[in-house]
């Protein structure tokens, strides 16, 4: 079954031109007022995840389900195109006024997923225990890092950084848990949805505040602040919550992307959470 066959269905009608879209994880086609995922059945099961959720997340927040399943070797699900694009990354070519603006708009529509009661099918959804790779608290942190082959100082930078981490954590919560600014749309200056609930579970706010925020790119500061100033969450504690939360999925990744993860454990033990 292909992409156009799924939103022909969906649509009742000729969805015209259908345009790959970058996805690390589906196969996604996106037409003018549809978009289809697309994943072969013995792959990971997070599509199935999104597509529980889908009719009961808060009204507004994404782009609306129109159909899914699974035919042959492959499962989809069919969604409403939600007008806008990603900001991107760490916000590329974004001013601080607009990333600000884009920040509180993301925070607002946060809050009010994190505020939400999640009906009984949704909340077995969200409690099914996922391997996501976050901050479980200081010990799983302290285990995980004397386990580690890295460099003397980094090991020392992140020993230091799992000493000051909390002892435990929150999993009462719903949270989007993956909402970088890839996973955002905006029109203009205006956010129109949040998308890819894959890794949406019950968990704390803060995994959210520390994802809108290290991947503000330049302005990381600038919307840690306001994530501080709007959740009245005091700066310093925000700053050490989201460097535990950097380290335990760093470290999650070292076995996969050396390198890389190795580079970004350097700057973390840096000090990039707080003022140079």
């Amino acid at each position: 079954m292909d992409a156009r066959a799924i939103a022909t269905s969906a649509l009742g009608r000729d969805p015209g031109p259908l345009t790959p879209v970058s996805s690390r994880s589906h196969h996604v086609y996106g037409g003018a007022d549809v978009v289809v995922k697309l994943i072969a059945a013995d792959d990971h099961s997070r599509l199935d995840r999104e597509i529980a959720l889908a009719p009961h997340l808060p009204p507004g927040l994404t782009a609306p389900l129109l159909a899914s399943g699974q035919q042959h070797d492959v499962r989809y699900a069919c969604y409403t195109r939600v007008p806008g694009t990603a900001p991107g990354m760490h916000l590329p070519n974004t001013s601080e006024r607009a990333a600000l603006d884009l920040a509180r708009q993301a925070i607002e529509r946060l809050e009010a997923l994190h505020a939400w009661t999640p009906p009984e099918p949704a909340g077995r959804v969200l409690a099914e225990v996922l391997d996501h790779g976050g901050f479980a608290g200081r010990d799983a942190l302290v285990a995980q890092t004397e386990k580690l082959e890295i460099p003397p100082n980094v090991r020392d930078g992140l020993k230091a950084i799992a000493a000051r981490a909390p002892e435990h954590v929150r999993n009462t919560v719903p949270v989007h848990a993956d909402c970088h600014w890839g996973n955002w749309l905006a029109n203009g200056t205006e956010l129109t949805a949040l998308l890819d609930f894959e890794w949406a579970r019950f968990g704390d706010p803060l995994d959210d505040w520390f994802f809108l925020a290290r991947f503000s790119g330049p302005h990381l500061h600038a919307v840690l602040g306001l994530i501080a100033q709007e959740t009245g969450i005091p700066l310093d504690d925000l700053r050490v919550e989201c460097e535990v939360r950097e380290a335990s999925h760093l470290i999650a990744d070292l076995p996969f992307d050396q390198a890389r993860v190795l580079k970004l454990l350097e700057q973390l033990v840096a000090g990039i959470w707080w003022p140079q």
